[in-house]
């Protein structure tokens, strides 16, 4: 089986400590190491670094091959620019299918955690059965939700039939935290990772049926793989395909019948935001994480972080705060609006003054 670790977004929802020219996949801030290091050394010593994949931008492939020697060059996949999950994955199995691959392959994320990689490669390799043995079935893992997440998405779990495989019923992407509190206590909503495993063929058949216009021109981008226009027709073409995520593109136009579920115990955890990076860095739940020169007295369930050398950042009796101090930017903001920061840089964006702190 081969295995594409994603690797491409630029991390908004980590601003300030992830910016647009040092994504969050690549701080090395899980001592020492990037999630991008750690989601390869989860899977390849099971898999053979030869069947993983990293696909990243092209801006981001100097920092991938730095970062992950051991990987051959020929197996990172560069997008000539951003345009969502179902052009990125589309790209990445069109180049397979002209290497002449046929089979399962499982769809990885960079910017994860797991605290229980025996579990998830179980998943992998069970998911990799399920494949084999019924090529029109897509797999999906699902995590055990430990509380109301609404930066999430959400998996609908149907009866078990058999060894942790479960039907699978539907799913939401981040409903309202009212909904996500009825959901998580009625045991039967889990989170939806975005881990797939799928049949190479079989998916880009999908594509053809229900993104023709796509298809068509990532067709046009395989035609050239390995000729003297490659570069020049990606560069032609890539820029022109829709903006859609996978989920929108192929997976709610699945039947629920030729999908099933994985509910392996991965102690997987994604942070997304600066709240749940801090999150999946403790035991329990009210402990605060720091990093740097600070100094607490009683605060409880904080994010303090603290870049810059040669300066303290002290605070008392935060309650569900997050305070970051870097060299050339400040955030403070209660947790329940960690998923909003990502708008914040969207407007910075906007605002010439304030673009190069993004």
């Amino acid at each position: 089986m081969k295995a594409i670790i994603f690797a491409g977004g630029a991390g908004t929802r980590l601003w300030p400590l992830s910016r647009k020219n040092s994504p969050k996949q690549f701080g090395r801030i899980f001592n020492g190491k990037s999630t991008l290091q750690l989601a390869v050394e989860r899977v390849e010593n099971e898999f053979g670094i030869e069947n993983i994949y990293v696909s990243t931008n092209e801006a981001y492939v100097s920092i991938v091959k730095e970062q992950l020697p051991q990987v051959p060059i020929v197996n990172i996949i560069a997008e000539p620019e951003k345009r969502d999950v179902a052009p990125a994955i589309g790209f990445n199995f069109i180049n397979l299918r002209k290497g002449g691959y046929k089979g399962p392959i499982a769809i990885l994320w960079a910017d994860h955690l797991m605290k229980r990689p025996t579990d998830f490669l179980w998943a992998l390799r069970e998911g990799e059965k399920q494949v084999k043995k019924d090529p029109e079935k897509f797999v999906l893992l699902a995590e055990r939700p430990r509380y109301a997440e609404n930066n999430l998405g959400w998996i609908h779990i149907g009866k078990d039939i058999g060894d942790r495989v479960y039907e699978f019923k539907g799913w939401k992407y981040r409903p309202p935290l009212a909904e996500c509190k009825k959901m998580y206590a009625s045991g039967e909503w889990f989170w939806n990772p975005g881990y797939w495993v799928v049949d190479l063929d079989f998916t880009l058949s999908l594509y053809k049926k229900y993104v023709p216009g796509m298809y068509r021109k990532l067709t046009e981008i395989e035609k050239s793989i390995g000729t003297v226009d490659e570069a020049t027709v990606i560069r032609r073409v890539y820029p022109t395909l829709e903006k859609i995520a996978f989920d929108n593109a192929i997976m709610e136009k699945l039947p629920s019948s030729q999908a099933v579920v994985l509910t392996p115990n991965m102690g997987w955890s994604d942070p997304g935001t600066l709240y749940a990076l801090k999150e999946s860095l403790v035991l329990i739940g009210a402990e605060n994480v720091s990093r740097g020169l600070v100094h607490d007295m009683e605060s409880q369930d904080s994010l303090l972080v603290n870049e810059e050398k040669g300066k303290l950042m002290a605070t008392i009796g935060l309650k569900g705060m997050i305070v970051v101090n870097t060299k050339d930017a400040i955030l403070v903001i209660p947790k329940e609006l960690a998923i909003n920061v990502k708008d914040l840089v969207a407007k910075f964006e906007k605002d010439e003054k304030l673009k190069k702190y993004t």
